[in-house]
């Protein structure tokens, strides 16, 4: 499963330090996530997509959506 955050972010036009600011995950757990280096929490998943205005399953891509 592929996670989305860096293409959703940039789609909004948000810095990674905006995105921490609104959703209150730190810069370094938020840049990990968008380099696949720890997978997200369902909990941050749905602080981002909310923060971003969007569904959790659209920051994820997977054949089983």
């Amino acid at each position: 499963m592929k996670i989305l955050t860096w293409q959703a972010r940039t789609e909004k036009h948000l810095t990674l330090a905006q995105l921490a600011a609104m959703t209150g995950i730190s810069k370094s757990t938020l840049n990990n996530i968008e380099h696949g280096k720890t997978s997200p929490t369902l909990d941050e998943l749905e602080v981002i997509a909310e923060a971003l205005n969007l569904r959790i399953t659209d920051l994820f891509e997977s054949e089983r959506k």
